[in-house]
């Protein structure tokens, strides 16, 4: 008789030739090597461990074995993917060479819902102790690294740090300047209304002036607000034209400011986690339970 795609079985022997019994909750599969007629006894790890990986285990415990395959039931070949886990739980036909051998696994009995809660809390406290012995190891592991890594980052951001406050420096006196500049303007202005009303012409004359200056000045300021968006402020359009001057002096003395900004959030994120990890090593917490709390 033949299954998938035509592969010849040869001889079927009975089921009790490969045998399938669970010894500390893991599968152990016992089958005559064709070779050396022995008895052999495989132990699989359901959940990791896949059929190509059974299979190959079977091969290489008899170099007489030249063909391993393991078909279902309806005679369609199982993939070499597939896990143990989904394999055993119906029936199987496992094929050496040209006998193949018919399997019927035992049903593994459910535990009951209490000791599966115990089994549960036995982990958890596995796990607790194993962390109350390792824990302090990983965390001076952990903080030698960040500490390590904020070094790094802090020589990067050095030479960027210099580089900014010079363009600071810089982009903070030609604002300044600024300031004083229209301050000197409006005194100009003042004065020179002043002389043109009280020794030139006469308040008649210079009313309309000043009107139409007044007038001026309300157009610039809405224009202002037209291409920024924002109302005329003294200390905003400061620090507006501030950036301006910084963003000019930063292009013209390639000053990457992504760069600088990913290094501060770098060295900021760096110094949370160094933080976040010297906190349970004062109280003696795990992390984890820092991060459940957060």
């Amino acid at each position: 008789w033949r299954g998938c795609e035509g592969v010849p079985y040869g001889t079927l022997v009975p089921s009790d030739e490969v045998t399938i019994n669970y010894r500390h909750g893991l599968p152990v599969i016992t089958l005559t090597l064709p070779t050396r007629s022995e008895r052999c006894q495989f132990t699989v790890k359901p959940v990791v461990t896949t059929v190509g990986a059974f299979l190959q285990d079977v091969q290489r415990e008899d170099k007489g074995i030249e063909k391993a395959q393991i078909f279902a039931t309806d005679g369609s070949k199982v993939s070499d993917a597939t896990l143990m886990e989904v394999l055993l739980m119906n029936d199987f036909k496992l094929v050496i060479n040209n006998t193949a051998y018919s399997v019927s696994p035992p049903v593994k009995d459910k535990l009951s819902s209490e000791h599966a809660t115990d089994m549960e809390d036995i982990k958890s406290l596995v796990h607790r102790l194993f962390v109350a012995l390792h824990l302090q190891d990983h965390q001076i592991r952990k903080e030698r690294e960040l500490l390590q890594r904020l070094d790094h980052l802090k020589g990067e951001l050095l030479p960027l740090e210099q580089m900014k406050a010079r363009i600071m420096d810089s982009a903070d006196a030609k604002t300044s300047r600024l300031l004083w500049v229209g301050l000197a303007l409006m005194s100009t202005q003042g004065g020179a209304l002043a002389w043109l009303t009280w020794w030139v012409y006469s308040w008649d004359i210079m009313e309309p002036v000043t009107y139409f200056i007044t007038y001026g000045s309300a157009m610039a300021f809405y224009a202002y607000f037209v291409l920024t968006k924002q109302d005329y402020i003294y200390p905003q359009a400061k620090d507006r034209k501030f950036l301006h001057y910084f963003y000019r002096k930063s292009k013209k003395q390639r000053f990457n400011v992504e760069q600088y900004n990913k290094l501060k959030d770098d060295l900021a994120e760096a110094e949370e986690s160094l933080r976040r990890l010297r906190q349970p090593l004062q109280l003696r917490l795990p992390i984890q339970e820092i991060s459940d709390k957060d």
